[in-house]
C-alpha cells in the first residue's frame, strides 16, 4: 500500500494498527519542535525561512562570523532552555514506555525529545547542551560555557523573540560588535563549538551505523516533522524501503519519502500524535479487557 495518505482521523487510525506489532523506530525532524516554540527550516514557519544557518567552513575559518555565531547562541541559548517538551514529544515516550517504540533517532539538537521523558534517544546532528573544542576534543556542558560568557559580556544586553532552529537569534551588527568569545579551559584557549553537525560538516559514521542497525531492527519506521530534504535523515528512509521495512510519515506538508511510505498523514503533530495515544491506549484496554458474560 506504498503511497496511501490518509487525513488525521483515518491516518492516525491506520497508524495505530501499524504500530500494534511493536518494534518501531521513530526519526524525528524539526517539525516535532515548532509547538515547543522553535521553527523549522522548511515547514510552516515563515521565520526559518528567513533563516540562513551557520557552515562549518564560516565557522572554523571565519572568527568574526565566530564572534556573531556565539553572540547570537548566547542569546539564543536563553529561548532554548525555555523550551518545554510538546505534546507529540510527550506521545513519544508514552509510546516508548508501552514497549511499542524499540529506538529514537532525532535530527533535532534540542534535547526535547529526553526531556518528555524518552530513553535511548540517538542525536543524530549532536546536542546544543554540550560544546567541544575543535583544539584538543573536550567536551564541557553548555551551562558551564553560558556562565563563562556571562562573566566576559557583563554589559551584553541584546535580547531576542524568536530563536532559530539552530539555537542562535538574529542580532545586528552593532549588537554584536564588543562581544567576547571565550575559548576552551582544558588547553587554555582551543576554540569552542557547539556539539552539532552544521551544515557543511560530516556526521560521525558511527552514529550513522548505529542508526542504520536500528532501522535494521524495525518492523516499523514511523517519520515524525521530517520535510526529509535533506539526505541525512531521507537516506534511512531509502535504507528501509530497500529491506522492505514499511515507513509511515507523520508531518504537516508534503516530505521527500512520500513515495516509499505505506502511510503518510499530513497533519500537525500536536495534533495528530496525542490523537494516536489515544487510539493505542484505547486498542490496549480493550484487549486486557474481561470478556463479556
Amino acid at each position: 500500500m506504498v503511497g496511501q495518505h490518509g487525513g488525521v482521523n483515518e491516518g492516525t487510525s491506520m497508524l495505530a494498527k501499524l504500530l500494534a506489532a511493536g518494534e518501531v523506530v521513530v526519526l524525528s525532524g524539526a517539525g516535532l519542535s515548532t509547538e515547543s516554540g522553535i521553527p523549522d527550516y522548511r515547514g510552516p514557519s515563515g521565520a526559518s525561512r528567513r533563516h540562513t544557518p551557520m557552515t562549518y567552513q564560516t565557522f572554523v575559518g571565519d572568527p568574526a562570523a565566530r564572534r556573531r555565531y556565539w553572540a547570537r547562541s548566547y542569546v539564543g541559548w536563553r529561548a532554548m532552555t525555555r523550551a518545554t517538551p510538546n505534546s507529540g514529544h510527550h506521545a513519544v515516550a508514552h509510546l516508548q514506555r508501552l514497549g511499542l517504540v524499540a529506538g529514537v533517532v532525532t535530527q533535532n539538537v534540542d534535547g526535547l525529545h529526553q526531556a518528555g521523558g524518552a530513553r535511548a534517544v540517538v542525536e543524530l546532528h549532536g546536542s546544543l547542551h554540550h560544546v567541544i573544542c575543535l583544539d584538543c576534543g573536550d567536551s564541557s556542558p553548555r551551562e558551564e560555557l553560558d556562565q563563562r560568557l556571562t562573566r566576559a559580556n557583563p554589559y551584553f544586553g541584546a535580547r531576542a523573540t524568536t530563536v532559530n532552529p539552530d539555537g542562535d537569534v538574529e542580532l545586528g551588527d552593532e549588537e554584536v560588535d564588543g562581544f567576547q568569545v571565550v575559548g576552551c579551559r582544558a588547553c587554555d584557549g582551543g576554540v569552542l563549538k557547539p556539539d552539532v553537525v552544521f551544515f557543511g560538516e560530516t556526521v560521525p559514521a558511527e552514529r550513522v551505523r548505529e542508526c542504520f542497525a536500528l532501522v535494521e531492527r524495525a518492523r516499523l519506521l514511523l517519520v515524525l516533522g521530517s520535510s526529509l530534504t535533506v539526505m541525512s535523515g531521507r537516506r534511512f528512509v531509502l535504507h528501509a524501503a530497500k529491506l522492505g521495512i514499511p515507513v509511515a510519515i507523520v508531518n504537516q506538508g508534503p516530505t521527500r519519502g512520500d513515495k516509499y511510505a505505506a502511510l503518510a498523514v499530513d497533519a500537525p503533530l500536536g495534533t495528530a500524535l496525542p490523537e494516536l495515544v489515544r487510539l493505542v491506549d484505547t486498542r490496549a484496554a480493550a484487549a486486557g479487557s474481561p470478556e463479556p458474560m
